[in-house]
């Protein structure tokens, strides 16, 4: 029964971080872009590895930030240095796995979209 109610825990962390952040609802939108657009180009199990890596380290990097940037505010009121250094090197933490998603979304995407494109033209 405790686990469950763990799990409960965990499914109401995410959805309010899809509820109150607006990045991480950027993010879920490119999800669904993704996923999309990955189903329709029936891309390699390698590539859904790939993929789905990605898109995983992203909403967690998201919520990891999402949470340190609240517990900051919880914690102190001021403006202060330390504080600024944990939100910015959480932020930056997102924006490298954000990178690294683009990078993936371009090897597996660029090729198939360009032919396409080029094909309809």
């Amino acid at each position: 029964m405790k686990q469950l109610k763990s799990f409960g825990y965990a499914i109401r962390g995410i959805y309010f971080s899809i509820i109150t952040q607006r990045n991480m609802k950027i993010h879920v939108v490119a999800t669904f872009i993704a996923i999309t657009l990955a189903a329709i180009f029936n891309i390699s199990n390698l590539e859904w590895m790939l993929l789905s890596t990605s898109i995983s380290l992203v909403l967690m990097a998201e919520m990891v930030n999402t949470s340190i940037e609240t517990t900051i505010d919880l914690a102190t009121k001021k403006r202060q240095f330390r504080a600024m250094v944990g939100k910015d090197v959480a932020a930056g933490a997102v924006l490298i796995t954000c990178l690294n998603a683009l990078v993936t979304g371009y090897l597996i995407f660029f090729e198939r979209l360009s032919s396409l494109i080029i094909g309809g033209i």
